[in-house]
Parts: structure tokens; sequence; C-alpha cells
């Protein structure tokens, strides 16, 4: 059973990534890890970096794919970004924290990108 929901978190990610590139974003870093925390992607566009999010389903029982993103999972995203900018930033970026929801249907997708999803330190 863990080994489906690891292959649909990664079919997931794999959506998400061709939907961004799609979108002029350049992915930065995959599943990048700051001791225990991860983060699911770094995209860059501009003078922007977007620490991302990823959350599928292939139903539509437990809500919508984006509820499980609560405070506890959004404050380890956000410390893994401080260490990120730490390694990696740059003077005049602007950093922010999106979410992006990957819906499977048989075989098609839905995508949500949710940009700005959250302000560090919001409950």
């Amino acid at each position: 059973m863990a080994n489906n929901g690891r292959s649909l978190g990664r079919r997931g990610e794999e959506l998400a990534v061709a939907y961004l590139e799609n979108r002029d974003w350049t992915i930065l870093a995959r599943n990048y890890r700051a001791g225990p925390k991860e983060i699911d992607l770094v995209a860059g566009r501009g003078r922007v970096v977007a620490f991302v999010e990823v959350k599928t389903r292939a139903t539509a029982t437990g809500g919508t794919p984006l509820e499980p993103i609560r405070w506890p999972k959004r404050r380890a995203v956000e410390e893994a970004a401080r260490r990120w900018i730490l390694e990696n930033g740059r003077p005049g970026t602007a950093y922010r924290f999106d979410a992006v929801a990957v819906r499977l249907r048989g075989g098609s997708h839905e995508i949500e990108h949710v940009a700005d999803a959250w302000r560090p330190g919001s409950r």
C-alpha cells in the first residue's frame, strides 16, 4: 500500500513538473531535503522562486488534494526553504510558497496551481 502511495506521489510530481515547465518555470530542485524536512519542488521564473508542495489524489474521496497541507506541513516546508535560501539564494529574489494539486481520473488528469498558497508562519 505504501509503495502505491509513493508511486502515486511520483506520478503527481512528474505531472506537476511538466505543468510548471510548460508555463516557463525552471525546476531548480526536486525533493530537496534539509534533514527530515522536504520540499517537493523548487521552481524559478524570472526573479521569483516558488517552494512547491505537490498533492496527488486518484479518487474524489478524502477531500481536496490541497487539504493535507496543514500548519505542521507548511512549517516543515518553510524550514527546508530557509535552508535552500541559505545555500542557493540570491539578492533581489522574491520567495513564495505554492501548492499544486493533481487529480488523476482514469487516463486523464487535472492540475490546480495555487500561487502564494500560504505565507510563512501562517496557520
